[in-house]
């Protein structure tokens, strides 16, 4: 019983020092927030999750180990993705801005958001395939349901950290204009760009 209070207890405490790093995720909840409510936190968890299973199951299942071209390769694809979202971000955010009062188009869907946040962020695969790997093993050497619970208790981070966040900003939506919401995501889209040439000349 130690046992499995241990893996949940370091699992929420890893998830949240993973959440609190500024990343596409965080974005992602800020933009969609905005757009949808503070349902976005939650809905964009889900699909951020959804990734995160199957991560996990490829551990379970011995695929683990990358090659050091793996993971260059990861940096660089990824990196450059994120490049691009920061780019469109900002060049977008004129028009973005002016959907708060119902024009322009309607977000993708918070689920796909988060998806395509976690896909694209290399941090993601690069944590998962060294330290993500190397506690859910250590769980499954206790059992199965203890390394459930280490993924239990990172879902929780993730899940409490991101709420949050869609709560803060979709009630702080009537105190931003729509030039403030403009610089909102400009500076977001200039994070992205750095975070991915980051990850680019790094490799």
């Amino acid at each position: 019983m130690l046992e499995l209070l241990e893996m949940l207890t370091i699992g929420f405490a890893v998830g949240m020092t993973g959440a609190l790093v500024p990343g596409p995720m965080l974005f992602a909840t800020i933009d969609t927030s905005l757009k949808r409510g503070w349902q976005a936190g939650p809905e964009i968890f889900a699909g951020h999750a959804a990734l995160e299973l199957l991560v996990c199951l490829l551990i379970i299942y011995g695929i683990t180990s990358v090659s050091d071209y793996a993971v260059t390769a990861i940096s660089l694809i990824g990196g450059a993705a994120l490049v691009i979202f920061g780019v469109l971000t900002v060049k977008n955010a004129k028009s973005a801005a002016g959907s708060m009062h119902g024009h322009g188009r309607a977000s993708a869907s918070p689920m796909l958001a988060g998806v395509v946040a976690s896909a694209s962020n290399p941090y993601f695969w690069l944590w998962w395939l060294a330290a993500g790997s190397a506690l859910v093993l250590r769980g499954l050497e206790i059992s199965i349901l203890a390394a459930a619970m280490f993924v239990t208790g990172h879902w929780l981070a993730d899940l409490g950290y991101f709420t949050v966040v869609s709560t803060s900003f979709s009630r702080g939506k009537k105190f931003m204009s729509p030039k403030l919401y403009e610089m909102v995501l400009i500076s977001c889209g200039l994070f992205l760009v750095l975070f991915g040439s980051w990850f680019i000349i790094g490799t």
